[in-house]
């Protein structure tokens, strides 16, 4: 199992970069070159979101981007360090290919809207996404399938 860890300035400007990153290790760990729009699209809207968390609490640390080559899959974890800001409204969590409040309106505000859209937006591109919550922060896990390489003799 390979692992990369990036780690950025909550700036929106790093957005392309851990993009551009999370697009060039899946295509070496196999994932399928029809998905990597997906997967680009999916990984900026995650790393938005996180910057976004970020700025709007005040918090200076970094978002922490980790790609994980497994054996049959590759999984990109996008975390905050926002305390419960991988939930929705009513506190659930997201897991799957539905996001967590998804369905009903929100009550708290534009940003929560733009957090639930997001969320939404990912869960679209991304077949296996779980979103989870904690004391220190929120981790969106991705996960696409990955095609072995073949050997050639």
């Amino acid at each position: 199992m390979a692992t990369v860890e990036l780690r950025f300035s909550a700036q929106p400007e790093h957005v392309r970069t851990a993009r551009l990153v999370a697009a060039a290790v899946a295509r070496r760990a196999g994932v399928d070159e029809a998905v990597l729009d997906e997967l680009r699209l999916a990984v900026g809207e995650a790393c938005t979101r996180a910057v976004g968390l970020h700025r709007s609490n005040g918090i200076s640390a970094p978002v922490r981007v980790v790609l994980t080559d497994e054996e049959k899959a590759f999984s990109i974890e996008v975390g905050d360090e926002v305390p419960g800001s991988g939930a929705g409204p009513d506190g659930s969590r997201a897991s799957g290919s539905r996001t967590a409040g998804a369905e009903g309106e929100s009550d708290a505000g534009e940003a929560e809207g733009d957090d639930e859209m997001g969320l939404a937006v990912i869960s679209g591109l991304v077949d296996d996404v779980e979103v989870t919550s904690g004391e220190t922060g929120g981790v969106i896990r991705m996960t696409w399938p990955t095609t072995p390489d073949t050997v050639v003799d």
